[in-house]
């Protein structure tokens, strides 16, 4: 279920948003790509691109963000 996007990360595509959503709540890319319906591929896609816009390195770090920006 995607919801609007917070306007800090607005550089994010609502799927984007959605795996970041699952991220932050500690999932992993197999629960990630199970939860969406998607492969752990596209998952992975998703990832790298979302540490690249974030400008982070590490779940971590995005975990943070998303937290930080109510997602």
């Amino acid at each position: 279920m995607s919801l609007e996007i917070p306007n800090q990360l607005v550089g994010l595509t609502p799927r984007e948003c959605d795996v970041l959503r699952e991220l932050a709540q500690g999932g992993s890319n197999k629960l990630i790509a199970r939860s969406l319906s998607i492969s752990t591929y596209t998952v992975d896609g998703y990832v790298k691109d979302i540490y690249r816009k974030l400008g982070v390195c590490n779940r971590s770090m995005a975990a943070v963000i998303a937290v930080r920006h109510g997602l």
